[in-house]
């Protein structure tokens, strides 16, 4: 039987998730709160802004700016609005869900963000519930990995983690999105997939700038290993399972995310690379490049939490600070030298 679900933000991931459970069969309507956007959609049945003109949206995908249609009788509702947008479209849901209360079952919260909430620095799920009591839903579900909307809308073979504290909803979710080019694995560690999604982007930042500056392989894999260690490091001390960071929701995504043309966040640090100013960077991107953000998040996150980051402090200058690259990969490499592993036994058990 189709299940009925609600798609929140058209943009190159939202829509090519939208069209890929219309093709699992379910019943999909995508909200975008553009209404020049889903006028075009609707006529063209192309998302060009942010898909290109080769990409055709499913017949019976559904495009809508009432956000009160799409949401009547879901029984999911996928979050795929940037990190900035969550809380406020959460908000938005919240009356529409309480006028639905009673009507049949609660939906279950789906997010696909990849980020931390500036002021505030909860992760995505954190701020979901915060904003949508226990009785509007059933429970909320986090889907990450190593995914390229635009290899996904080519049906490039990809798989990914469906996260929950409830186990059962996290398989409900993996059975929705299951199909011949798109796989979903099951985990609890709803802690380690987000903090793996939102801080790989701040490495692949780094990553982005080392091609633009003409680094070697050597250096890349030095700084995505290194990276690993320090997402890792602050994963453990919020209670992630460790083994989550070598998944598909950690390694995984860090590897796709700092090696492809695809990503936004390499895009940018190879444009800053390249000698371009920020602001002209993120102007000419015309996307958010949600690891801007979330370097400043995990900067201060860090000093709170008293992890040392040192290639995420470094990225932080970068980006806050304007210091040349070339300086603080420098600084990096006279640091004293300290164990490969430095993790104490008591922080590698599982939570």
């Amino acid at each position: 039987m189709p299940t009925k679900i609600a798609v929140l933000g058209a943009g190159s991931w939202g829509t090519v998730l939208a069209n890929l459970l219309t093709e699992n069969g379910h019943e999909v309507d995508l909200w975008s709160h553009n209404l020049k956007q889903v006028a075009t959609m609707r006529e063209t049945r192309k998302n060009e802004h942010y898909l290109g003109a080769e990409f055709t949206l499913h017949d019976a995908l559904h495009v809508t700016a009432d956000l009160g249609q799409a949401l009547d009788q879901a029984n999911v509702i996928l979050f795929v609005v940037p990190t900035n947008a969550i809380r406020s479209v959460a908000e938005q849901i919240r009356p529409i869900l309480q006028a639905h209360r009673g009507r049949g079952e609660q939906p279950i919260i789906v997010h696909a963000a990849k980020g931390l909430e500036r002021g505030s620095e909860l992760r995505i799920s954190q701020v979901l519930a915060d904003v949508l009591p226990k009785e509007l839903i059933q429970g909320i579900v986090v889907i990450s990995g190593p995914s390229h909307a635009e290899d996904v809308a080519t049906h490039d073979i990809t798989t990914l983690t469906a996260a929950s504290a409830d186990l059962s909803l996290a398989k409900k979710v993996q059975r929705l999105f299951m199909n011949d080019y798109f796989r979903l694995y099951t985990n609890t560690d709803v802690i380690g997939v987000e903090i793996g999604a939102a801080l790989k982007n701040v490495i692949a930042i780094g990553a982005g700038a080392l091609h633009g500056l003409g680094y070697g392989d050597n250096t890349k894999a030095a700084l995505m290993t290194r990276g690993l260690a320090e997402i890792s490091r602050v994963g453990v001390k919020l209670g992630a399972d460790p083994l989550t960071f070598i998944g598909l929701s950690g390694v995984g995504d860090l590897i796709v995310t700092c090696t492809s043309v695809h990503s936004r966040n390499w895009r940018a640090g190879n444009a800053l690379g390249q000698g371009e100013k920020l602001p002209d960077v993120l102007k000419n991107m015309g996307m958010v490049v949600e690891g801007v953000s979330t370097t400043k998040v995990a900067h201060h996150m860090a000093s709170e939490l008293g992890v040392d980051m040192p290639i995420t402090d470094a990225i932080y200058q970068v980006l806050y600070e304007d210091a040349p690259i070339r300086t603080v990969i420098t600084d990096l490499m006279k640091r004293t030298g300290k164990p490969e592993f430095d993790f104490d036994n008591a922080s590698l058990q599982k939570p």
